[in-house]
């Protein structure tokens, strides 16, 4: 499976962004899709999680209410809208494949490349 991701940028604190996963080169149905940040100097955090099949999700309790993530079937692709961005936001996204919305981010199979979020204060 490969991950291209892509949407990073910067804004200003408030504002709205909106990331893009194309995964490709795999039959995802067994696979949950997930955004996994690092800020800087930080670990990787699993921020939003969505189990392809189903579409059933999960969120970190840091972006709940803020983020949403979703999936489209005919594009094949998978979405994170941010919302209401801070400034603690600002990391490296990563769009990562799993077997399980119930794992740590370094247990994920497959990762994209990485884009990078900056929020301004």
């Amino acid at each position: 499976v490969q991950l291209q991701a892509s949407g990073g940028g910067l804004v200003q604190a408030g504002g709205s962004l909106r990331l893009t996963c194309a995964p490709s080169g795999g039959d995802l149905s067994t696979y949950t899709m997930a955004w996994i940040r690092q800020p800087p100097g930080k670990e990787r955090e699993v921020v939003a999680a969505i189990k392809w099949s189903s579409g059933n999700t999960g969120y970190g309790d840091s972006v709940k209410g803020r983020f949403t993530i979703s999936r489209d079937y005919a594009k094949n692709a998978v979405y994170l809208q941010m919302d209401s961005l801070k400034p603690a936001d600002t990391a490296v996204y990563y769009c990562a494949a799993g077997r399980s919305m119930y794992i740590s981010a370094s247990q994920f199979d497959y990762w994209g490349q990485g884009t990078q979020v900056t929020v301004s204060s």
